[in-house]
């Protein structure tokens, strides 16, 4: 990927803050008498709270099961303000929009968060849906914009998780304090129970032999006791992050992210990637931008050794495919003089990308038997390129880190024998929401792309195969409002 790219950005929030309240022996209101209320009340209820329910009447059919489950009150008035006081929650379900509203105003500021049914313009909370593995719990939100979207999530979540993963979790937690007691270290603590929970002793307390489970998680502590909990030797992860869209990322690359201690991104990594990595990790920028590195190349390798010989388990998340233009071949070279376990994991690489999201092939049975992946910059600065290989017909040519240099490149094609009229096109910040693609020929790309005022990262694509962009774009970015047919012919930037 291009070190091109914009300055990292905060990532896109929520304006509601996650967390578990602790319900048990709590008092909590509902208001009304309908489905919904009944519903709000069996969730209150199942977490131990002491509910009042404010309805004239209730609804029969919905409250007689709930009643011979769990104990509820009954008052059969609307709720005043003194009624409210030491509630934790409440909630307002009449199932009459009018009525909601004018509770709403009614009771607000009486002290509890209120949730108004089916609006959160009213609502201090909304309530998540839930997938209940107790202990284990899911919630799953959208933040008020599509409830029916989150109950969909927590039915696909119901498939994945079984309900044997609630007594795995109510297994480690009996175990908890005696683990605790033996390993002081917190890295020993966690990478003992990532051992436990990804290993057979996990299996057998999901298949229900808890005592064959706890025998062998004690001998286990046993030898991890007598071994020591250190010196830790860490390992290195280094992670392609692809291009920007975060459902690029590989499986295997979600699973190193949530081992990690430490992150090093640069900005070619997209906030919403790094947010995926383990919340409890410490993130560290090492930048990256043309010519103006936070870090230079070897301070980066030097600081990935130090971190892992801290006994860290570290992620260098890198733009694109680490191997492509991305150094790291050289981290890894620093890694393996030192002793240092590492992994890699390939990403998709910004050529591929990029170019797939621009709607450009970059082969084609009719345009391009081959495909060539070069850089502007080397070393110490532009590449002596090979002109002969680059001009020959029926291939496409991917250039990255080109948009500093894009008029030379682009005369230096024409010079060595290039048709000026070769459809080219450069892609800014591909594969993102802020995606912009300027489409021209080897003759007015550059003064199409300056005009476009174009800022990174981007990939230059040389060929025939851009030629295809018209018919075969289908990426709509953020904002866009009309269907890929429907955009403006390719020409200029979009």
């Amino acid at each position: 990927m291009s070190e091109d790219g914009p300055d990292p950005a905060a990532a896109a929030t929520t304006p509601y803050l996650p967390m578990f309240l602790r319900a048990c022996g709590q008092k909590a209101a509902v208001v009304g008498g309908g489905l919904v209320a009944a519903r709000r009340v069996e969730t209150l209820a199942r977490a131990g709270a002491l509910v009042s329910i404010y309805a004239p009447r209730l609804d029969e059919e919905e409250f007689a099961p709930l009643s011979e489950r769990f104990a509820f009150t009954h008052v059969a008035r609307e709720p005043a303000h003194a009624d409210l006081a030491g509630c934790l929650v409440c909630y307002i379900a009449t199932g009459d929009p009018a009525a909601d509203e004018r509770l709403h105003a009614a009771l607000a500021g009486a002290g509890p968060p209120i949730n108004v049914a089916d609006r959160s313009d009213l609502s201090d909370f909304i309530s998540p849906s839930i997938l209940d593995r107790a202990p284990l719990v899911v919630a799953v939100s959208t933040g008020g914009a599509s409830p029916l979207l989150g109950r969909m999530l927590r039915a696909r979540l119901e498939t994945l998780i079984p309900a044997a993963y609630g007594r795995l979790a109510a297994f480690a937690g009996r175990m908890r304090a005696q683990v605790n007691s033996k390993l002081r270290s917190p890295v020993a603590r966690r990478r003992f129970w990532e051992r436990v929970l990804d290993g057979p002793i996990a299996e057998l307390a999901l298949a229900r032999n808890e005592p064959a489970a706890e025998a062998a998680l004690v001998e286990a502590l046993d030898r991890a006791t007598e071994s020591g909990e250190g010196p830790w030797l860490g390992e290195v992860y280094l992670v392609g992050a692809g291009p920007g869209d975060a459902d690029l990322l590989t499986f295997r690359a979600l699973r190193l992210m949530q081992k990690a201690d430490v992150v090093l991104y640069d900005r070619l990594v997209d906030p919403s990637i790094v947010d995926l990595a383990r919340r409890e990790a410490e993130r560290i920028y090492v930048g990256k931008r043309r010519a103006d590195h936070a870090l230079p190349q070897e301070e980066i390798s030097d600081l990935l050794v130090r971190l892992a010989r801290e006994g860290k388990r570290v992620l260098r998340l890198k733009g694109g495919d680490p191997f492509i233009f991305g150094r790291g071949g050289e981290e890894i070279e620093k890694l393996a003089e030192h002793g240092i376990p590492f992994q890699v994991c390939p990403g998709v690489t910004a050529a591929t990308a990029c170019a797939a999201y621009a709607g450009i092939p970059l082969t084609h049975r009719d345009h391009a038997q081959a495909c060539v992946f070069v850089t502007g910059h080397g070393r110490d600065g532009p590449l002596d390129l090979d002109w002969e290989t680059l001009i020959k017909p029926n291939q496409t040519v991917a250039i990255y880190m080109g948009l500093d240099r894009v008029e030379e490149l682009m005369q230096a094609f024409v010079a060595r024998g290039g048709d000026p009229a070769l459809p080219a096109a450069i892609i800014d910040n591909g594969a993102r929401v802020n995606q912009r693609v300027v489409v021209g020929t080897l003759a007015d790309l550059a003064a199409k792309a300056r005009a476009a005022n174009l800022r990174g990262p981007t990939i230059v694509i040389v060929g025939t195969v851009v030629s295809l962009r018209e018919k075969l774009n289908w990426y709509a970015p953020e904002g866009a409002t009309q269907r890929p047919r429907d955009l403006p012919p390719a020409g200029g930037a979009q």
